[in-house]
């Protein structure tokens, strides 16, 4: 028999929400702490859990949403707040001058059209809920602004002040982001030096494509300074890193690595293979570790809405888990969305470019920024036909100008989730991705038994035969000439294979690129995925248990192929390392010496080898060597590694691991037998302004925990090579979705789910992560009372 929720919430969850009048009699638990706010229609009653994950229920979906910006606005206002004032370019109104620059730059990814009708496009229920959700964000800003003991111990320390929402900057903020322009700009200049192939060793093609330059470009004349404002504001803002930062196209520091390694696992096993006989899904979204945490869970509950999981601070709505109708996850997709061109200025006019066989002008807005403690600072603003103006340079008669599909009308990705979570089954889902610009694998099954894949995200339509693989002449002949979503894109409902898995590897099918053209080039090395299969095809009957084990799994495939290819017969110096890697079982667990000798024979060995095969010219343009490539090196080294290839390989190799064993020794002591994976590859988060002494003394880190894993392990945990191995990123946060038995579903969410330090979800879940002991997350109205331990009530009160 069916279970039907939506009759048991009717019946009982909503019943539960104290009576507007036994409120304003004063009829409420003791227990119970009320708060009046503004904005929403209905009193709303917030559970938190041993957990500290606020269970909303509500009289109607808009409402639940205003209890979702609440809570996360009472969680973590600072870190939502910060990301809130970047975007909307007011940095430099509360911190200062030094942030001029980088509010010029969000401020050029501004969206210059007609707000109310973007607006007006949205279904009038997701709309409903964002303002919703904006509400509730205020409210909470109304009550630490009129009792300032609340605020957030940033505030004080910086003299600043939160800002207050409008469901307009939804629609406003676009994202100042190089996207993928610092890889062309790469090739560019790598085909100035007449050697662009050397662009396989940092960065492999995937599909296999033939580098070309497109006609009429002068890749001589490309450089960095090309990224015009973006190029000025890259890395962290002035006080410290800050979250998404803007990445170092030169790589001084190893910035590459989250661009190199942001992704995901998920897989769904349908109920034919699931010993529960139920669909099972598992997520795992790879982010960035050692700041903020990027997840914050949250249940909410209306009349036509169920939906629990983990959500972004700042977007409304639930990324990654479940309604009482489907479950539902995402892996990063690759999706080429942003394209580089090159204007050239007319030299009687630099406010005209040429365009189409004659002159356009750009058109130009003016804005004042206002800065702390100085005088408003205007700047200009240009747009081609293209997009924001990046660089203009009238002694040059030069411009940039980046295309890029979060520009074009209806791009709101931040009602996105919104659509997603108000969806009752896949054909309703398939209709709301229209609203999801930004490219996704999405993973999908229901309590029908169903379960499915779709990539979604907005295509751009190139003219002229270009690929976006190096920048373009913006004469017009390589204009984009529209777009297309998710109605074009690959997907799979009910595979026959009963299971379907996505890790960011090429998943496109193999005839798609000859009919719609290649999406994108940078899809991961398939490691991840590979071994994803390998154990989901030997489990015909997969259990929850099996998806946390997975999810845990640190086998890497590139160690235990590296390893086999170890010379037989090294140089002495190297003769410990060699004989302590061959034969390992390639398990990268934190308590493994030779986990951690493999680590430093891997760096190493890559800037061995790019330094014996790439031209000093070129070093600074390929600062790493993909694993694919280094390994496919070492097993069949090729004319650039001299006339003895074997011999050159094998010295490169010896010398690698002779210089592995003795930073092994410098790092960790002379014994092999004490050596520790763990104990180099640490979890530390700290604040990301910690930089500042006050900050750093109000917020203590959170550290200790030792981490397996690298980053091509399915417990993916990103190595910083060149910041002493810490994990620099990874499975912040996972699920196991048991589809309809939801109460039985398990998550983690590092380090837990406040940011105040004051707070008991602080790091209450820093060490069952570590220990990968994912706990129960609780759905139903009779789990999640059993688990309250503390109740609030939003009760409407009349503006102020």
């Amino acid at each position: 028999m069916k279970f039907d929720r939506r009759a048991f919430l009717a019946g009982s969850s909503l019943a539960a929400l104290m009576p507007l009048s036994a409120l304003r009699a004063g009829k409420v638990d003791a227990g119970v702490k009320t708060r009046t706010v503004t904005g929403a229609a209905g009193p709303i009653e917030i559970l938190d859990d041993q957990w500290g994950v606020p269970h909303i229920r509500a009289r109607s979906k808009a409402d639940a949403f205003f209890g979702q910006g609440y809570v996360v606005a009472r969680d973590r206002l600072f870190q939502l707040d910060l990301g809130h004032r970047r975007g909307m370019g007011r940095l430099a109104e509360a911190f200062g001058p030094a942030f001029v620059a980088h509010d010029h730059a969000e401020r050029l990814f501004h969206y210059r059209g007609d707000l109310d009708a973007e607006l007006a496009k949205l279904p009038a229920e997701v709309l409903a809920c964002a303002k919703g959700y904006v509400a509730g964000i205020n409210a909470r800003i109304d009550e630490v602004t009129a009792d300032p003991a609340l605020l957030p111990a940033e505030y004080r320390i910086l003299g600043a002040a939160p800002m207050r929402w409008d469901v307009r900057d939804i629609v406003t903020e676009r994202g100042a982001s190089i996207g993928n322009v610092d890889d062309e700009i790469r090739r560019a200049r790598l085909a100035a030096l007449g050697m662009l192939e050397l662009d396989t060793l940092v960065a492999p093609l995937r599909p296999a494509w033939r580098l070309r330059v497109p006609d009429g470009l002068d890749v001589a004349a490309i450089s960095e300074a090309d990224l015009g404002i973006l190029g000025q504001v890259e890395g962290g803002l002035p006080f410290g890193a800050t979250p998404s930062p803007v990445r170092d196209v030169r790589d001084p520091a190893g910035a590459r690595i989250e661009g190199a390694n942001a992704g995901s696992n998920a897989w769904t096993v349908g109920p034919g293979r699931s010993a529960t006989g139920r669909p099972i899904l598992a997520n795992d979204p790879h982010l960035g570790i050692g700041g903020f945490a990027p997840r914050h869970v949250a249940h909410l509950t209306a009349p036509g809405l169920d939906v629990i999981g983990g959500g972004s601070p700042g977007l409304a709505g639930i990324m990654q888990g479940h309604t009482d109708r489907f479950a539902f996850g995402r892996t990063n997709s690759h999706n080429d969305q942003s394209d580089l061109f090159i204007l050239e200025l007319d030299p009687a006019d630099p406010e005209r470019y040429r365009h189409g066989g004659g002159w356009k002008r750009f058109e130009i807005v003016e804005e004042a920024i206002a800065v702390k403690g100085a005088e408003p600072r205007r700047v200009t603003l240009r747009y081609s036909v293209h997009g924001p103006v990046l660089l203009h340079d009238p002694k040059r008669r030069r411009a940039t100008a980046l295309a890029s599909v979060t520009m074009m009308p209806g791009a709101m990705d931040g009602f996105s989730m919104i659509a997603i979570n108000i969806s009752r089954d896949w054909e309703s889902l398939r209709a709301a991705f229209k609203w999801h610009p930004s490219p996704t694998n999405f993973h999908y099954a229901d309590i029908d038994g169903n379960h499915g894949w779709q990539v979604i995200g907005a295509a751009p339509i190139r003219g002229g035969g270009h690929d976006g693989l190096l920048p373009a002449p913006g004469d017009g002949r390589y204009d984009w000439t529209g777009r297309y979503g998710a109605e074009k894109l690959p997907r799979d409902y009910n595979p026959a294979k009963g299971w379907f898995a996505t890790a960011n590897q090429d998943n496109l099918p193999a005839d798609y690129s000859k009919t719609q053209g290649p999406l994108a080039f940078s899809f991961r090395e398939p490691y991840r995925y590979e071994r994803i299969v390998e154990v989901l095809k030997a489990q015909p009957r997969h259990t929850l248990a099996d998806s946390a084990a997975l999810q845990q799994d640190v086998m890497s495939t590139p160690a235990r192929q590296l390893c086999a290819l170890i010379p037989t017969a090294p140089a002495a110096a190297a003769r410990p390392a060699a004989d302590m890697l061959r034969g390992w079982n390639g398990r990268l667990d934190a308590d493994s010496g030779q986990a951690a000798l493999f680590q430093m024979l891997w760096a190493d060995l890559g800037k061995r080898v790019l330094d014996a095969i790439v031209p000093t010219q070129a070093r600074a343009l390929v600062p790493s060597i993909a694993a694919g490539e280094l390994i496919r090196l070492m097993r069949d080294p090729d004319a650039r590694f001299g006339p003895d290839r074997a011999a050159t390989r094998d010295r490169l190799f010896g010398e690698a691991l002779a210089a592995a064993w003795a930073e092994a020794k410098t790092l960790m002591g002379d014994d092999p037998a004490r050596w520790r994976w763990g104990a180099l590859h640490r979890v530390r988060i700290a604040h990301p302004l910690s930089r500042l002494p006050e900050i750093a003394a109000a917020f203590p880190p959170i550290e200790g925990g030792e981490s397996p894993g690298d980053n091509f392990t399915v417990n993916a945990r990103w190595v910083a090579a060149k910041q002493g191995y810490r994990t620099s990123g990874g499975a912040s946060y996972l699920q196991v979705i048991d589809v309809g038995n939801w109460d039985e579903s398990l998550y983690l969410n590092l380090p837990g789910q406040s940011a105040d330090p004051s707070s008991p979800h602080y790091r209450d879940q820093y060490g069952p992560w570590l220990a990968g002991r994912m706990q129960k997350l609780p759905f139903s109205k009779r789990a999640v009372d059993a688990v309250v331990r503390a109740r609030t009530m939003l009760v409407p009160g009349k503006p102020g």
